[in-house]
């Protein structure tokens, strides 16, 4: 039988060196080696920036390691110890009381927030990206900003007041234990409150109008469009952002300590602030970073519960 392919018709078989240029591409071309190509960026970060310091922290806290000395195992006696400390113990009901406090306002006054910026009203998008100024301003730097309002002499707020007569004399919001705690939750809450607006706000962008013109036609009113038709479809949104916001406040760290630094007395200590404290200053790095564990079961119920509501909203 004649041949019906010539020789120069045919295709060549790939020397060796054709074949190891073609191995990379082949390896890209890959769905399976593709992705593990494509996570190991993001995986080597997870590992370097958040695997191992936390890793380290939690050896730490199993050792009595000050700083410059590498410490010996103790177990958990660190967790323990904390315990007994009536610091400690303040400083764990502050953490609660300032997430507890701070989040509910932050949800309602970020609610109203993005009611009123989801309708027409004159220069929306200015006013939306100002709203978003304390949230986007570095914490450190507004933190200096309620610093100098709350500065027993020069403080604009006792300006005002003395101004209407409502006062004799200065208030020193950051020198008794409650003024000090219901300031430091007063800047939180403010700054906290844009991140729920604008996260809201986007939520509202996604309610249809047809929804509210029939509800309209069958005689709801506006509490009610909004009670039966707005809120249901926002719930989600409003729920992550409140899971969000309470990570937020319980790992809150730079706003109490350029505002008190856990002061007066200790009365405003949160775990971030205590474990700087007793780690940093004090050394006793295993101690701190015990401290600062206590926080990990917290936060990791509350990153379980997002995931899974997250899951079950893909799903």
């Amino acid at each position: 039988m004649p041949d019906l392919h010539p020789a120069a018709a045919r295709p060549e078989p790939l020397s060796a060196g054709r074949r190891g240029a073609t191995y990379p591409r082949s390896l890209l071309e890959r769905e399976p080696s593709l992705g593990l190509l494509l996570m190991l960026p993001g995986t080597l970060l997870l590992v370097i920036f958040m695997a191992y310091p936390f890793f380290l922290g939690l050896w730490l806290s199993l050792t009595d390691s000050m700083i410059g000395h590498p410490g010996r195992y103790v177990g958990l006696q660190n967790f323990v110890h904390l315990l007994g400390d009536s610091i400690f113990r303040q400083t764990a009901r502050n953490t609660f009381v300032y997430a507890l406090v701070t989040v509910p306002f932050k949800l309602m006054l970020g609610l109203g927030l993005a009611l009123v910026l989801n309708t027409a009203i004159p220069f929306r998008n200015a006013i939306r990206a100002g709203v978003l100024m304390p949230f986007i301003v570095p914490t450190a730097l507004s933190s200096l900003g309620w610093l100098m309002l709350f500065d027993p002499i020069f403080s604009p707020f006792s300006w005002l007041l003395k101004h209407w007569g409502l006062i004799t004399r200065n208030i020193n919001f950051l020198g008794t234990p409650v003024l000090a705690i219901v300031s430091v939750m007063v800047a939180n809450i403010w700054r906290g409150t844009p991140f729920f607006a604008i996260t809201i706000l986007a939520g509202l962008q996604a309610v249809p109008a047809e929804l509210h013109d029939a509800a309209a036609i069958d005689g709801a009113g506006a509490w009610q469009r909004f009670w039966n038709v707005t809120v249901p479809i926002i719930l989600g949104v409003m729920l992550v952002s409140t899971l969000f916001s309470i990570i937020m406040t319980f790992a809150d760290f730079q706003l109490i300590y350029v505002l008190t630094k856990g002061g007066p007395a200790n009365e405003t200590h949160i775990f971030g602030t205590y474990a700087y404290q007793i780690g940093l200053s004090a050394t006793a790095i295993g101690q701190g970073a015990a401290i600062a564990l206590y926080m990990f079961p917290i936060l990791a119920v509350l990153a379980i519960l997002l995931l899974r509501y997250l899951r079950r909203e893909v799903a």
